[in-house]
């Protein structure tokens, strides 16, 4: 199984690339995974939050192939703790035959259509954060995960 993170806009944060680099490499010891981009709309003024969902949604689905596991990672999925998180990927590494995709949406979220396509959705927080550092709090919570399984001394209880 291969693990893609699909994210809407490149990382501009220095800072943030940095650090998501260094989990990406971490990441590398155990799972094939890799984050591909999608670039951002351009003159996204003249657009309505929901025509930006739109077209966001169709590049979204443009870049899904057939017989990806579609994970949206958006505020009203379901809360895992770390460890749950470890066993959740646990169970999609035994099930999963091609691509498990975490998408990261835009600014508004995502359009129907790619709510549709999601086989199930998962939220890091209660809390709102940038769409910069979602990326990197998801490729920590990953990598931990990964430590997890592996019996490594990253995660404390």
């Amino acid at each position: 199984m291969k693990t893609l993170l699909l994210v809407v806009g490149r990382t501009t944060d220095t800072h943030f690339r940095a650090a998501i680099g260094d989990y990406l490499q971490r990441l590398e010891h155990y799972l094939p995974f890799e984050v591909e981009v999608i670039p951002e709309l351009k003159n996204t003024k003249s657009l309505t939050a929901s025509l930006q969902k739109e077209k966001e949604g169709e590049l979204i689905l443009k870049a899904l192939q057939p017989g990806d596991v579609v994970v949206l990672l958006d505020e009203r999925g379901k809360e895992l703790r770390s460890v749950e998180f470890a066993q959740y990927m646990a169970q999609k590494m035994n099930s999963v035959a091609r691509r498990l995709v975490f998408v990261i949406g835009g600014p508004y979220g995502f359009s129907q259509r790619v709510y549709d396509a999601a086989v199930e959705k998962l939220s890091l927080s209660r809390m709102t954060f940038s769409h910069q550092m979602v990326r990197l709090v998801f490729v920590e919570q990953l990598y931990r995960a990964m430590a997890i399984l592996n019996g490594e001394p990253y995660h404390h209880e």
